[in-house]
């Protein structure tokens, strides 16, 4: 027995066939909306913060970060690049910047933080000449801006490919410059004789001084500093496709990374699917009903 094609009729669909489509498209996309924040679709997994070779720091330490989303770096403060010359962040943080707080004798961690940002710095989609920025900065008063280029040099060389020397650069500074700049932060350290207690965290701000957003540990993925960029770029980026990224990607601050919201998409794909395919039918329905 053969089966027969099926045709649809579209003069046969009343009324109430039509609402009926419609209610079910729309609590389908309900439905899938919903279930959105019980259920985030990670796209990374989360990042493990590489411990310091140091015993834990206690409660009552001072160590810590207290994230200060929306607060502003005191851009006057002046430190020292690596070529020993004295510079004003107000001149440095010109664009979205990322601000990697270090010092440059760590035998671990600020190493591996480092090493981090030079394997994905390429691969960012954004153009390191005009659209960001790179500081490294030591929050070790002693050191100095011939260690800070030898630091440059060995990063620049790991990178494995060009990038614009005024697009990374390495600072020194003065206590209390230093201080000021970590305290608007939220960031904590403490001195261990010659080494540091500190986070393992780089952060990334407006060309205005404003934080927006704080990436932790030393693994970085080049999407997440995109977006990071993205979301600092206050108006260099078109408000289309702020809107844009906003609404696919969110920031998950429990795995710390972004995610991408695919069943808030995929609802939205469903519900426009669904009207497009009712407003047919209709269109449809009302022309050969002229004939």
């Amino acid at each position: 027995m053969k089966c027969s094609p099926i045709r649809l009729v579209r003069r046969n669909l009343g009324p109430q066939t039509l609402l009926a489509g419609l209610l079910f498209a729309l609590s389908l996309g309900t439905a899938i909306g919903a279930s959105e924040h019980s259920h985030p679709a990670p796209m990374a997994e989360k990042t493990q913060e590489h411990v310091h070779q140091h015993p834990a720091p206690q409660a009552d330490s001072g160590v810590g970060l207290d994230e200060r989303i929306g607060d502003y770096l005191p851009l006057d403060l002046v430190f020292r690049d690596e070529t020993g010359q004295q510079v004003r962040l107000e001149q440095l943080i010109d664009r979205p910047t990322i601000i990697a707080p270090v010092y440059y004798k760590c035998p671990n961690v600020c190493n591996f933080l480092q090493a981090g940002l030079a394997r994905v710095l390429g691969k960012v989609k954004q153009d390191p000449s005009t659209d960001f920025r790179v500081l490294s900065i030591s929050f070790d008063e002693t050191e100095t801006p011939d260690l800070a280029r030898k630091s440059k040099q060995m990063y620049f060389t790991a990178m494995g490919q060009p990038f614009p020397e005024s697009a990374w650069r390495f600072l020194t500074g003065e206590p209390q410059q230093i201080h000021r700049l970590t305290e608007a932060a939220g960031y904590r350290f403490e001195r261990r004789g010659i080494d540091f207690l500190h986070p393992v965290v780089i952060f990334v701000v407006a060309a205005d001084g404003k934080i927006v957003r704080y990436l932790h540990g030393t693994e970085y993925l080049p999407l997440d500093l995109t977006l990071a960029l993205v979301e600092a770029s206050e108006g260099r980026v078109g408000t289309t496709i702020r809107k844009m990224v906003s609404f696919c990607f969110s920031y998950d601050p429990e795995n710390r990374t972004y995610v991408f919201n695919l069943l808030r998409v995929t609802a939205t794909v469903v519900l426009a699917s669904g009207g497009a395919f009712l407003a047919f039918l209709i269109l449809g329905g009302r022309k050969k009903k002229q004939y």
